[in-house]
């Protein structure tokens, strides 16, 4: 059993920066690759971003990438998401998802819900225009 617990979030002016940290507890943190999630008031939760267990492979929304920067610590436990050029579109609860990955080392998956079975509660991002 895996528990997650993300931090960082805050209310931020659009333009400035902002990292998300995500604690796991319990199971074996090097197995698992690691995924940023976010749901805006109103919509369907989306993928952000992905990070294998080995760190080399990453996977970002096309929403986000150049601006996003996701990162983890196997020695921390801890994943990071650096969130650069914040717009109001990106305010959502952001979530942190841990994904079972027995076979590949470098594969981050493929940014699908469904392919993660460990949950994080969430921290809200308020980007003010």
């Amino acid at each position: 059993q895996v528990q997650l617990v993300e931090s960082g979030g805050g209310l931020v002016q659009a333009g400035v920066s902002l990292r998300l940290s995500c604690a796991a507890s319990g199971g074996a943190f090097t197995m698992y690759s690691m995924g940023w999630f976010r749901q805006a008031q109103g919509k369907e939760r989306e993928f952000v971003a992905a990070i294998s267990r080995s760190g080399s492979g990453t996977l970002y929304a096309d929403s986000v990438k150049g601006r996003f920067t996701i990162s983890r610590d196997s020695t921390k436990r801890t994943v990071y998401l650096q969130m650069n050029s914040l717009k109001p579109e990106d305010a959502a609860v952001y979530y942190c998802a841990a994904r079972l990955s027995l076979y590949s080392s470098d594969s981050p998956g493929r940014g699908l819900k469904e392919e993660y079975s460990y949950w994080g509660r969430g921290t809200q991002v308020t980007v003010s225009s």
